[in-house]
């Protein structure tokens, strides 16, 4: 008899763990070892339980789930991840292969085809959410430095450029300047809509 693939869920809601860990489990060849709520915590455990695929969140306290796929790569290669979120952006599918994860879903994917996916990864496949791929293709990379970023991401709370200045330690001449670049780049008539599309294509993740 073949030993189950052993598995670890990381997602910072309980709720959806549990039913993640529920559907799983069902399978004959599946194994739930190990469930983490927190990113940072993704490495650890899973070396503990001995996890070979660990299914990641993207938004998770501590560490992202992307930032946890790169640690894994790094520091547990024999550990592969897959992503499995509700925020399905292309931006997000770009960075999460670019730090090493096989696969890349989304939380509304059936049972029958997310443990499928399961298992290809852990043969040493790559699984994308096909409708996902197109949209990433058809986007292209994030456009936004670093710094643009961080402006966008202050500009979110609706503060005024002085105040984008102190939380960003910048001169609000500078801020002005990423604000404007970030508006052209996105093809934004506001900062809010520069925001809003950037969020959309997850170019604003940290």
């Amino acid at each position: 008899m073949n030993q189950s693939i052993r598995l670890l869920l990381a997602d910072d809601q309980a709720l959806v763990r549990g039913a993640l860990a529920a559907l799983l489990d069902l399978e004959h060849d599946l194994e739930v070892v190990a469930q983490v709520g927190r990113g940072d915590e993704v490495v650890a455990a899973a070396r503990a339980a001995g996890a070979q695929v660990a299914l990641l969140d993207v938004e998770m306290p501590g560490l992202d789930g992307i930032g946890a796929a790169a640690a894994l790569r790094a520091e547990l290669p024999g550990c592969r991840s897959l992503i499995v979120t509700t925020f399905g952006r292309p931006g997000y599918l770009r960075r999460a292969l670019e730090a090493g994860a096989s696969g890349f879903l989304v939380k509304d994917t059936p049972a029958e085809q997310l443990a499928d996916a399961v298992r290809r990864v852990h043969a040493g496949l790559r699984v994308v959410d096909p409708d996902l791929a197109v949209a990433t293709l058809a986007v292209g990379a994030n456009p936004l430095t670093a710094r643009e970023q961080d402006v966008l991401r202050a500009a979110a709370d609706g503060g005024t450029v002085a105040d984008i200045a102190r939380g960003t330690y910048l001169s609000e001449g500078t801020v002005r300047n990423y604000l404007s670049a970030a508006i052209g780049k996105t093809g934004a008539r506001t900062r809010a809509e520069a925001g809003r599309i950037a969020a959309e294509n997850g170019w604003l993740l940290r």
